[in-house]
């Protein structure tokens, strides 16, 4: 087969439609911000496509005169039939048609589409594999940098002012391949001339925890301003101009302060760059997220905050434990397990946590284990009341200790596990949903 990937103007041409179910539906979707002239025909129509102001609905079986004057024919029928009439009839009178599922009665196939304003990208496996087609059109939107579309406009705009001034063909061609790659080497932030930080979760551990719009968020940065616990392969979706500045805290090893921190996102952004902010987890989540976009916004800097997936949930999930399960716990209190203001570190409100039924998720707490133990149980909370003590999760090996509150400290001390690590207390630390023996006092 020698299928050509053929880019026609749709806009206003007429096309028809054959089915109205399912699969006309997605047609239909993807076809539309192309805006061609479009007529839906089938004895049943999905709401969903009656409701579009933009196509024509016939609520009736397909005719053979339907076909006459089309641009082109979708034969999206659940009818097998009437799908290869409509395709008999295309080829008598030339017209091209798309078969759902049937390649050889197709005179065009339908790609898997990605549409970013003027870009348009068609993926075609000649009907092979329409599902590797789908994967490959996932894989070229997530490397998409955002502002594409506006670095296109520039480009256009740029291209139609020097054809009056710049007569050689060569030296207009060479000044536009240098500006297409200014736009490559700036990540295509043209649309954006005040700066801007993003704080962004780059989930707990393995860099594809990250979201698509985080992932996103990197492959347009100019700057990205890291913590400690960051998979380093997220970096390397960085563009190569991306300035890169770590300012990882850690007990113990501090390596900026906060203050330094909140005044080096306001700097690089009054330079009118596009900042990253890429924190472990979720930015609100003991990310102090809050309190740099509080000094960001009384800086008067454009901000945006795009979640992460938290170690909180995502660690004890990884290990077997869901921190809710119907019948045995109906709320999950994270809570952080140093830096509080009450005694030691600890949080002033022990007794409180103690009384509660759901379940207790202490973070950054595995040097106060002891202590939290203790203090739960001396406000009530009864000592065989079962613990998970999880390290690792995504990327390596997970190391889980399992016991109850008064004996969970030692359990730790002697198994050797480190921070960081997640703490589980409630009945659910009982649970194994991956299958493995708990060892539950």
């Amino acid at each position: 087969m020698g299928y050509f990937p053929f880019f026609m103007d749709m806009e206003g041409q007429k096309g028809l439609v054959v089915g109205g179910g399912e699969v006309a539906l997605r047609k239909v979707l993807k076809l539309l911000p192309f805006h061609p002239k479009l007529t839906v025909v089938a004895p049943v129509i999905k709401k969903e496509l009656l409701v579009i102001q933009e196509i024509t609905c016939l609520q009736r079986p397909f005719k053979r005169e339907d076909i006459g004057g089309q641009m082109f024919v979708l034969a999206a029928s659940d009818e097998k039939e009437v799908n290869r009439e409509a395709a008999r009839l295309c080829k008598e009178q030339n017209i091209p048609v798309n078969v759902v599922d049937d390649k050889e009665a197709c005179s065009f196939l339908f790609p898997a589409l990605v549409k970013e304003g003027r870009l348009t990208i068609g993926i075609s496996t000649q009907g092979a594999s329409p599902a590797l087609a789908g994967w490959i059109r996932g894989c070229v939107e997530a490397a998409l940098p955002e502002g594409i579309d506006a670095s296109l406009a520039y480009l256009e705009k740029l291209r139609l002012e020097t054809k009056g001034c710049i007569p050689s063909q060569e030296q207009r061609a060479e000044m536009m391949r240098k500006a297409a790659w200014d736009c490559v080497e700036r990540n295509c932030s043209f649309q954006e001339k005040a700066g801007k930080v993003i704080l962004a979760g780059a989930g707990c551990g393995a860099y594809d925890l990250i979201t698509l719009r985080g992932m996103r968020a990197i492959q347009s940065a100019q700057v990205v301003v890291y913590d400690d616990l960051i998979d380093d392969r997220l970096l390397s979706y960085a563009g190569e101009g991306c300035e890169k500045v770590y300012v990882g805290k850690r007990k113990g090893a501090h390596s900026m302060a906060q203050e330094e921190i909140n005044k080096l996102l306001i700097s690089r952004a009054r330079e009118g760059k596009r900042v990253v902010r890429l924190k472990g987890g979720d930015p609100f989540v003991f990310g102090r997220g809050g309190e740099e976009i509080l000094a960001l916004r009384k800086a008067g800097i454009l901000t945006e905050e795009i979640p992460g997936v938290t170690s909180g949930i995502a660690v004890p999930a990884q290990a077997g434990i869901p921190v809710t399960h119907r019948g045995t716990s109906g709320s999950v209190h994270v809570v952080t397990g140093h830096g509080a203001a009450g005694e030691d570190g600890l949080p002033e409100d022990m007794e409180t946590l103690a009384a509660l039924k759901g379940t207790l998720v202490f973070l950054m707490g595995l040097t106060n284990l002891r202590e939290i133990a203790e203090g739960l149980i001396e406000q009530g909370k009864l000592p065989n009341t079962p613990v998970a003590v999880i390290q690792g999760g995504f990327e390596g090996e997970t190391q889980i200790v399992r016991g109850c509150l008064e004996n969970i400290a030692e359990k730790v001390r002697t198994s050797g596990i480190s921070a960081p690590a997640v703490i589980v207390i409630g009945p659910v630390a009982e649970m194994d949903l991956w299958g493995e023996n708990a060892n539950i006092c």
